[in-house]
């Protein structure tokens, strides 16, 4: 088993890049701007995307049943130099598909890097969701215990602990990018932008006020735009070093005032329902609450948030102008 080596290099000296979920809301960003930067870059992903405008080559896997030989086969093909899995179960997925998306991928992709005899640089996505609720106004950093309530933070955090564990052994050179709610064009339709954005245009089509539904609770959720996450996955192509680093977008957003602030992008007529808890409480819990400390990505990588969350709003409401969804 191998424990050493230099990054590989493909024989021209080219940077390539291997992007798995590379078709993907973040991974098809994160394709976008390796190409810019030079890299030779394959996206892998279960079915052929409609895109226009990218340079990224593509190839079909089902990433979450492909086995350690089949990703053995895809490096000795592309002979990458970064591997990004970009790749995840998150939204309409049940638990058996999770992890296989968000764990098995993980051990099947380093028992394939330990097996090739090339050693690309390894970024592995993982997400906030893995430190799970803290104390309201707290400031999450790099060594917060994680704790995650949910199967996806769950399954997120196994993910992570196997490539920070193979990188300690010194089977990877990988590092684990921990990201927080990710917004901006092309956002999943079933992410709370998403649906959101589903419903004002569904409203605006039909003629009638949309209606944005949310509880009582104030909740704040750290919101990062997918071209800075893209950006930060570059960063990290192009520096050493193992461990975890946070990406977010630096502030606690209000989740009302995120979907009122859409509704006034839009344009169309919108109004915001608070639907009362039982018993008439104000809710303020812990996992109300999210905000990362992004200061390692400053010092580690040189990388800091670069768009705003109303450019990241209006990013994502443009690019769904062709599309009228339901919600």
């Amino acid at each position: 088993m191998r424990r050493s080596g230099e990054p590989v290099r493909a024989g021209d000296g080219a940077a390539r890049a291997l992007v798995l979920g590379g078709t993907g809301f973040v991974g098809r960003q994160v394709c976008a701007r390796l190409t810019a930067l030079g890299h030779d870059v394959l996206a892998v992903g279960r079915t052929r995307p409609p895109w226009t405008g990218q340079a990224a080559r593509f190839t079909a896997l089902d990433l979450a049943a492909a086995g350690t030989e089949a990703l053995v086969a895809l490096l000795r093909a592309h002979r990458p130099t970064v591997v990004v899995n970009a790749a995840g179960g998150v939204w309409n997925v049940d638990a058996e598909q999770m992890t296989r998306s968000n764990v098995t991928l993980v051990e099947r992709l380093i028992a394939a890097l330990d097996a090739w005899e090339g050693r690309p640089r390894l970024i592995h996505l993982g997400s906030a969701h893995e430190y799970g609720p803290v104390p309201y106004g707290s400031l999450v950093d790099e060594a917060t215990l994680p704790r995650p309530q949910t199967n996806y933070g769950r399954t997120k955090l196994r993910g992570t602990t196997c490539v920070l564990e193979a990188a300690r052994a010194g089977v990877v050179d990988g590092i684990v990018l921990r990201v927080s709610n990710v917004i901006g064009p092309n956002a999943p339709a079933t992410s709370l932008p998403g649906v959101t954005v589903a419903r004002l245009r569904a409203a605006a089509a039909q003629g009638r006020t949309a209606v944005l539904r949310t509880g009582p609770a104030r909740v704040f959720r750290d919101f990062v735009d997918v071209c800075d996450v893209a950006d930060g996955v570059a960063a990290a192509a192009g520096r050493g070093g193992l461990g975890v680093i946070n990406l977010g977008g630096g502030t606690a957003v209000d989740v009302r005032g995120l979907m009122e602030q859409l509704a006034r992008i839009s344009g169309a007529a919108a109004r915001v329902v608070v639907e009362d808890h039982p018993d008439g409480r104000i809710v303020r819990a812990s996992g109300d609450w999210q905000l990362l400390d992004i200061s390692a990505a400053a010092q580690r990588l040189g990388w800091a948030p670069r768009r705003g969350l109303t450019d990241s709003l209006r990013s994502l409401w443009e690019s769904t102008q062709s599309q009228v969804r339901t919600p």
